[in-house]
């Protein structure tokens, strides 16, 4: 298969705001309404932005030279368009929002639209680690200039949460729970009195920093994961709870995880060459190994890593490129052994889960006469 050839994209990871500009400023122009404090869209076009217009196309209530006149906006997050108006509402009222669920759910997306939605910027966030200090919420100093002046405005560092307070912004915190707790408490007072002090400066003007309309947070945390430290009951309820659950909707995981993986080896600078087909039976996996039944009701015992739609699109990524770069053959005997490695990840157990699956509904598969599912179990010896 011949490689087609693409304009490498300028850098990695291009932000949301950045990705969807012209959605953004086209929404901005197409819905006038009263938006809180701070908001660049308003609450209904935040809405739209996240999850589509449900196919129709939308149209500027006036000409602007610089946008399409109509435009219909695709959906970014699949998932319960009431989840989104809650989580919406919540930013709206000045309320700190925690995403929660299992990995791979897409929470860090949805925050990350959320708050290009709201505030033009998902650049304000906090990577939650072990190592993540009391700084990362308040504030750090530039010693160099410590040193030579002193504890002054200049030399005072804002943190991502300290900037968005003084513009009024959405500020995200990525693995919250992964903080340790007297980190976590920090964020007890922003969330309560909506200042943060700075003792050297007493005496000045700034020695209290407020926040301005607009300042919230927007949190992620990890249903099951290993090393995170629980929240307090005084955290907690400075929070809206938000569960983010799988996708429920097989076809919907299938556009999704394809779209994804399409993009994915476009930006590995080839055309994305792999079977419908291929990607059904590797949603079908998935959605098996992670509801503990298959697709015609026969029990599947459940690995412990979770097989999440992040991971699905990892390995029809891995196969695009494979059938791009690699060629020869047929992809779907990779499909295996990229299976084997995301199952492996967490418990070695898992592998003999694997197995139990592919002697269970993958055998009885063949055994009805589809060719697809005949050749994934004359393959089974590549997972030994």
């Amino acid at each position: 298969m011949a490689v087609t050839e693409q304009t490498a994209p300028a850098r990695q990871g291009q932000p949301a705001e950045e990705r969807h500009a012209t959605e953004l400023a086209f929404l901005a122009a197409q819905d006038p309404g009263p938006r809180p404090p701070g908001w660049v869209l308003t609450p209904r076009a935040v809405v739209t932005f996240v999850c589509g217009s449900d196919g129709a196309e939308l149209a500027l209530p006036e000409r602007h030279a610089e946008l399409p006149s109509k435009l219909v906006i695709p959906p970014k997050f699949v998932g319960e368009r009431a989840l989104v108006e809650r989580c919406v509402v919540t930013l709206a009222g000045e309320r700190g929002l925690l995403l929660t669920g299992e990995p791979g759910t897409a929470k860090s997306m949805l925050s990350e639209l959320l708050a290009a939605a709201v505030s033009g910027t998902s650049a304000l966030t906090v990577q939650g680690t072990a190592g993540t200090t009391e700084d990362a919420f308040r504030y750090g100093w530039n010693y160099a200039l410590l040193l030579a002046q002193g504890p002054t405005p200049q030399a005072l560092v804002d943190s991502p949460v300290l900037a968005a307070m003084r513009a009024g912004r959405v500020v995200r915190v990525e693995e919250i729970t992964r903080c340790l707790p007297e980190v976590q408490d920090a964020l007890v007072s922003l969330l309560s009195d909506r200042r943060i002090s700075v003792p050297e400066l007493t005496a000045t003007e700034d020695a209290v920093v407020r926040a301005a309309p607009g300042f919230t947070v927007i949190a992620t945390a990890n249903l099951r994961d290993r090393g995170v430290s629980e929240m307090s009951a005084a955290l907690k309820r400075r929070f809206n709870f938000e569960t983010v659950d799988p996708i429920a909707d097989a076809d919907a995981e299938a556009v999704l995880i394809r779209r994804q993986a399409v993009a994915a080896v476009q930006r590995a600078g080839a055309a994305f060459a792999v079977d419908d087909a291929v990607l059904d039976a590797l949603v079908t996996v998935f959605r098996d190994l992670r509801s503990g039944r298959s697709t015609e009701g026969w029990d599947v015992e459940r690995p412990g890593t979770v097989m999440s739609t992040a991971e699905a699109v990892q390995v029809a990524a891995s196969l695009g490129v494979a059938a791009a770069y690699l060629p020869g053959g047929d992809v779907l005997d990779l499909l295996p052994g990229h299976l084997l490695g995301v199952v492996r990840k967490d418990d070695p157990a898992d592998h003999a889960r694997l197995l139990g699956y592919w002697d269970g509904p993958v055998r009885r598969r063949a055994e009805t006469g589809s060719a697809m599912w005949r050749r994934l179990w004359d393959l089974r010896g590549s997972l030994s």
